[in-house]
């Protein structure tokens, strides 16, 4: 059995980094948990699947304190959707070293989009 204490805090550092930046939660959460003994398969799902309620908490936070446009999320919703149902399907067609690379490729490019 994992170390629940240790999960409990890498869940604490995603819902933090999703708090401050409305996303992204899953970036910090899936190395945390893959460190924490979580298969990486497992953790790549495992990120999915809590991310949802922790995008969906901070977007309430966001709408009662008046920073949400749902005007302005509106258009991606129908890609994201699309998005995300076609990268479920191919989840388990990919080698989990491709999905490691994947991950890093899309974490440099926004690093490097945030810095410029």
């Amino acid at each position: 059995m994992k170390n629940r204490g240790n999960l409990r805090l890498a869940g604490l550092a995603g819902g933090l980094v999703n708090g401050f930046f409305g996303g992204g939660g899953g970036m910090v959460l899936l190395p945390l948990l893959t460190r924490c003994g979580v298969e990486a398969r497992r953790a790549f799902a495992s990120c999915v699947a809590v991310m949802l309620p922790l995008c969906a908490l901070s977007a309430a936070v966001y709408a009662v304190r008046g920073g949400l446009s749902l005007a302005a999320a509106w258009p991606y919703l129908a890609g994201g959707l699309a998005g995300g149902f076609l990268g479920g399907r191919l989840f388990r067609r990919v080698p989990t070293v491709w999905l490691r690379r994947l991950l890093a490729a899309f974490l440099l490019y926004g690093g490097v989009r945030y810095l410029w």
